[in-house]
């Protein structure tokens, strides 16, 4: 018994090892497991492939999803080429790769191994789908083979129809279409990311082989002369650039066994700059190109007017300059690095001006035009403020955000490497650290203003414009503003009578998290006074700032000194 048994669970396991590698065989690329080719269909003048039933199988499905099932490593080459520096490497991202219907242009030509769907009715009947033989025919019953070998598809029915014909004198009709091509393996070769032999059909192109291949090395091949052979033959060589500038690809029909080669890559320049395409573009080595030859494949913008050329020459990178007009005479060598830039002198700036004036809003003014030029052509109204006018301008912006941003992660840099002394006091410090980085958050996202003091000073008519500023010309409207740390933020009727207290009770008073010594007034002119003794004027605004309660007095120190600057540079009062 104890035999028996032991003779039973080895023919069960042999089983299970006989159908593991027949399924393992069925998926496999080799064409010993997947093809059966006779010794009289291995000649040159194609070869009848019988695919078991599971290869056939294998073969309707959609790769990309078999692809993603086994862990494909040609999506991490996709990926790659999505972001390379390199123009035409995002040809390559799988979406040639999926399989789609199969759709014939009327020059297909006729291989062995096509499927062709023939009936005839009338005085005789037949209806079958025929697969041309190693010889190139049809064999048709009762007419016999029908050679119909490197017959463009267009030309099909009347192929088959005339062979009809010279058996079936009348009452008897045909039709024939093309109803499946040559399934083929191609062989991808040269620098791809994956050479290969890859499954695919005979009207498949062969952009769609090496996007099976993960595409063309960026690195070392070439998008220029990618070659399709047979046996020794060159069939066909394909410039991808041609593709990619104009639209215009051979349509290369492809047989079993043929072999998609990408030679290693020519010379290189990178393009940089005003420039749609910013990329590494590949020309032929030993003819001559040009810049303007390069300027068809980078598009510059509308505003480039030079280019730059650094040039290695040897152990020495020379740097040359050219106005774009001269790009015909600019001479390209392997490795030149372009950038493309815009070199315009300034000739007119734009200057609004808003608030409370009777003139214009948009200045067209020549670059170097002064303050008080402009000034001088404003007409005010009797509600205009017109010796505190306002400048807001995009650099000093610019600048104000930077010198925040710096600040702001000072401060994180302090916050993140503060020490603890005990694991209590690292607790605290860790959700202290929590709502102080809350903050900065809510502290990055305030924009500053841009304000440029000017009321003030002696020379206010001397100062140049620049190309986008603001001129506000403030309303006389009797009001002063409170802000920040109060109850209600409002607006109050200017007196003279009432100091800066009296303003902060009329706005509820101080709220909890006030911090009452650290009182900010803005004057409109631009300037800020500290304390309850500033001077009050119409149209100032008052800026309660918060209270700052941090264990580290260093932080808290640090903190108060953001909220001011924040406070001053944006006229907003954030608290922790």
């Amino acid at each position: 018994m104890p035999m028996t048994l032991k003779k039973l669970f080895c023919i069960a396991g042999l089983c299970f090892a006989a159908s593991a590698i027949a399924a393992d065989d069925s998926m496999s690329l080799r064409p010993s497991s997947a093809l059966s080719i006779t010794a009289s269909q291995a000649g040159n003048t194609g070869a009848v492939i019988r695919e078991p039933a599971i290869a056939q199988a294998n073969r309707n499905v959609d790769p990309a999803k078999v692809a993603s099932n086994q862990g494909n490593p040609a999506s991490g080459a996709h990926a790659v080429n999505e972001r390379s520096e390199v123009f035409g490497a995002n040809l390559f991202t799988g979406a040639f790769a999926k399989q789609s219907p199969g759709r014939f242009n009327p020059d297909y030509a006729i291989m062995i191994g096509d499927q062709i769907q023939v009936r005839i009715w009338g005085g005789f009947q037949f209806d079958s789908l025929v697969e041309v033989d190693p010889q190139g025919n049809l064999f048709l019953p009762h007419v016999g083979p029908v050679r119909v070998l490197g017959v463009a598809n267009q030309n099909l029915q009347a192929a088959v129809e005339a062979a009809v014909r010279k058996v079936f004198r009348a009452n008897v009709y045909s039709y024939a279409s093309l109803a499946a091509p040559q399934p083929v393996r191609v062989f991808v070769g040269g620098n791809v990311n994956r050479p290969g032999l890859y499954n695919g059909t005979s009207m498949d192109s062969l952009l769609s082989y090496l996007d099976q291949a993960g595409g063309i090395d960026a690195d070392r091949g070439s998008f220029l002369k990618v070659e399709v052979k047979r046996g020794n033959l060159t069939r066909a060589t394909v410039n991808l650039y041609d593709f990619l500038i104009e639209g215009r690809i051979p349509l290369v029909q492809l047989a079993e066994g043929d072999v998609i080669f990408v030679p290693p890559r020519q010379s290189t320049v990178n393009v940089r700059g005003l420039v749609a395409n910013a990329k590494r573009f590949e020309f032929f080595s030993g003819q001559a190109r040009t810049v303007a030859d390069l300027v068809k494949l980078a598009k510059p913008r509308a505003e480039t007017t030079h280019v730059r050329v650094v040039r290695n020459t040897g152990d020495v990178a020379n740097t040359e300059y050219y106005p774009l007009e001269k790009a015909g005479e600019i001479a390209l060598q392997n490795g030149d690095d372009l950038e493309f830039t815009a070199d315009k002198k300034p000739g007119t700036i734009t200057v609004r001006v808003e608030g409370e004036h009777e003139s214009a809003k948009e200045y067209v003014l020549p670059y170097g035009t002064r303050l008080g030029e402009l000034m001088s052509r404003i007409s005010y109204s009797d509600r205009s403020e017109s010796d505190k006018p306002q400048l807001f301008r995009l650099s000093v912006k610019e600048r104000q955000k930077q010198m925040l941003a710096m600040s702001l992660k000072t401060l994180e840099s302090t916050v993140l490497t503060a020490r603890s002394g005990t694991a209590s006091e690292a607790g605290l410090r860790a959700e202290e650290a929590k709502l102080i980085l809350q903050w900065v958050d809510r502290a990055k996202a305030i924009e500053p203003v841009g304000q440029v003091l000017i009321a003030q000073a002696a020379q206010r008519n001397q100062l140049l414009l620049e190309n986008g500023d603001i001129i506000r010309i403030p309303v006389r409207d009797g009001l002063v503003l409170v802000g920040g740390e109060v109850l209600f933020p409002n607006a109050v009727a200017f007196d003279k009578k009432l100091d800066l207290d009296d303003y902060i009770k009329a706005a509820g008073g101080y709220t909890q998290n006030a911090n009452t010594s650290r009182v900010v007034v803005a004057h409109r002119d631009g300037s800020f006074e500290e304390g309850k003794k500033a001077t009050l004027l119409a149209g100032d605004e008052i800026l309660v700032l918060p209270k700052v309660d941090i264990k580290s007095r260093e932080i808290a120190k640090d903190i108060m000194t953001m909220v001011y600057q924040i406070a001053i540079a944006a006229r907003v009062v954030i608290g922790l």
